[in-house]
């Protein structure tokens, strides 16, 4: 199948510092011998840029400031074929995260938001066909603005762990946890779809709480996890809206996670999403 999507996302725009180490410091230990690189991500721009990748025709709403992160953070996009229009330039810094990743692909992640905090639906229309896409990388009343305003598709990505608003929790069409969070937010009982990671073993959609589908992972070799969950998420939203069955989208989605844990950049290059659906047959 053609991924044939329209798919905006609103979240955040982060420059990622990374040190990559043999293991993980504990409280108030210094760990040496490590290699510091800088790259784009934010959950937000990691989902965008890995839905135009996969073939979807995707747009940006978000912010960065007047800098040199910035300015490198909407090269990045625009070169994953995203459209940055309503991307805005703000006073303040460029988002940033701090991340500490071990040999086994494990990572500490600390978020400084800077000019995502200054993201805002102003002068945005959101069209019937067009699926939108967020997470909570961005403020939970913005959030709840789209959940007022968007007329079409929304998948929630509930990360970090934060409780949601009722509105939020009652007109997603999807959200999208982690094992972890899915366990922080007992209110997703009720939610019409939620879609949860566990890991290794798989993730599995649920629906009011009761699961209907579930798919095994795809075996990788962890290099780091940042950005695997994000483009998952981008993967189960195309898969999901363009009309595939909940298992094999599923299936789809772990496909593409998988195939980020093998890399070290949280916005790689990725096949269509067809490929990933062919090599499921």
């Amino acid at each position: 199948m053609t991924i044939d999507c329209s798919l905006t996302v609103v979240g955040s725009i982060n420059a990622d510092l990374t040190a990559t180490t043999t293991r993980l410091p504990a409280a108030g230990e210094t760990v040496g011998g490590g290699r510091l690189s800088r790259s784009p991500g934010g959950k937000g721009a990691n989902q965008a840029a890995a839905a135009a990748r996969l073939g979807a025709w995707t747009r940006m709403i978000g912010a960065v400031g007047a800098d040199s992160d910035g300015r490198a953070m909407l090269h990045a996009l625009r070169a994953a074929g995203v459209n940055t229009d309503d991307i805005a330039e703000v006073a303040a810094e460029t988002g940033a995260a701090l991340i500490m990743v071990d040999a086994d692909g494990e990572n500490q992640i600390a978020v400084c938001e800077g000019a995502n905090a200054s993201v805002s639906l102003d002068g945005i229309e959101f069209g019937a066909d067009e699926a939108v896409l967020t997470q909570l990388e961005i403020s939970l009343d913005l959030i709840s603005e789209l959940a007022n305003r968007v007329p079409g598709f929304l998948a929630v990505n509930a990360a970090p762990a934060l409780p949601l608003p009722a509105e939020v929790v009652d007109r997603a069409d999807l959200i999208i946890v982690n094992e972890y969070e899915h366990s922080q937010l007992p209110q997703l009982q009720t939610a019409k779809l939620v879609a949860v990671t566990y890991g290794a073993k798989g993730s599995a959609l649920l629906a009011r709480g009761e699961q209907i589908a579930f798919a095994e992972a795809v075996p990788a070799k962890p290099v780091s996890t940042v950005g695997a969950g994000d483009a998952y998420c981008a993967a189960l939203t195309l898969g999901l809206t363009s009309g595939l069955e909940p298992e094999r989208a599923l299936r789809a989605a772990n496909a593409v996670g998988a195939a980020v844990v093998e890399v070290a950049s949280a916005q790689p290059q990725f096949d269509r999403f067809e490929t990933y659906l062919s090599a499921l047959d």
